[in-house]
């Protein structure tokens, strides 16, 4: 056997069919019989034949890029996007360019379409809060580009959107919290400008209302999802004279400040203090106490953000199934919560 790497020649050779059947079963054109799909498929696989991906753009007018707009100071939230849109994309011929942006910029709009020009992108994932703007995803639509957003908010036509269902998964953590017995209670938010920060502190506000319970405003503080803004949220809250018993905070990277000045001012998690944060990323089981937070499956809203995308650009069936558009987190629990002891 030669060590030659196979060509579309080799694979249309063995098959018994013309180059063109080849090309057009790898670009996926509904115009080839699906016995002869069948047999190509199994060609490419015995000779591990796999496209130019150059050639095939050109053959389809197709980059074979995928675009992922963010910002996002998470590291390890970025991390899992794009861990699994690779996942997806990569068997399906794909590649992904990432493009960090300024949500607050008035040059949102702008700087975005750029890139998707610029990059020849096929179609852009879009995280929040980017996914949140209006102006955005209208300038998508109007541009005809295939997009797809993930945001914590039904915002869009299902095909263009994967949401979190944070508003029943804080409903979750508010329950489990009270059942542990906390009343005073202290929640820091993530920045008030973004639907998820509002859709977390509704849903958390609202169950302990159900509850027979408030979260009154002296008790929320406004962070920015950052380490840093959690420590001095919670400098704030644990220096009043009467301490709250527990803390919510908006993510993860903000719980670990949180759960940082608690040591530092000698305050024992969770003997004295229970906290707890969301989204369930690497530092959360790694961290001392480990983090009570809510899953959520970012990797899995990725795969699927990729799925639809793909799906848009090759113009396949769209799925309808609520599954096929929402995600469901979910309550962890780790050693940084436990029963209330005060009286």
């Amino acid at each position: 056997m030669s060590d030659k790497k196979p060509t579309i020649n080799d694979v249309a050779r063995e098959a018994g069919v013309s180059k063109r059947t080849v090309s057009r079963v790898i670009n996926g054109s509904a115009n080839v019989g699906e016995k002869t799909q069948k047999l190509i498929q199994s060609v490419i696989e015995r000779l591990d034949y796999s496209p130019d991906k150059q050639a095939r753009g050109l053959a389809s007018s197709r980059s074979y890029l995928l675009g992922l707009i963010y910002d996002n100071p998470d590291a390890l939230y970025i991390d899992q996007v794009q861990r699994g849109v690779l996942e997806v994309c990569s068997k399906q011929g794909y590649e992904l360019v990432v493009h960090p942006c300024q949500y607050s910029s008035d040059k949102l709009v702008e700087d975005c379409q750029g890139f998707i020009r610029r990059s020849k992108i096929d179609g852009v994932i879009v995280l929040p809060p980017v996914s949140e703007s209006k102006q955005l995803a209208a300038a998508l639509r109007e541009n005809n580009q295939c997009y797809v957003r993930m945001a914590s908010v039904d915002l869009d036509d299902h095909m263009n959107i994967v949401v979190s269902d944070e508003r029943a998964a804080m409903a979750e953590m508010a329950r489990y919290l009270v059942s542990m017995g906390h009343r005073d209670i202290a929640f820091i938010t993530g920045p008030l400008s973004y639907y998820s920060s509002l859709e977390r502190l509704a849903g958390f506000r609202s169950t302990l209302q159900q509850l027979g319970l408030a979260l009154p405003e002296s008790q929320v503080f406004e962070g920015q999802n950052s380490y840093q803004s959690g420590i001095d949220a919670a400098k704030r809250i644990l220096s009043k004279t009467t301490r709250p018993t527990a803390i919510f905070a908006n993510n993860d990277e903000m719980a670990a400040g949180v759960l940082k000045v608690a040591h530092n001012m000698g305050i024992n998690v969770p003997e004295q203090l229970s906290v707890a944060g969301f989204d369930d990323n690497l530092l959360a089981s790694r961290i001392i106490p480990s983090l009570t937070t809510i899953q959520r499956p970012v990797g899995a809203m990725a795969a699927l953000a990729a799925q639809k995308i793909i799906r848009a650009i090759e113009k396949s069936d769209p799925v309808s199934s609520e599954s096929d558009f929402l995600v469901k987190p979910h309550l962890i629990i780790r050693e940084s919560t436990a029963p209330c002891t005060k009286s």
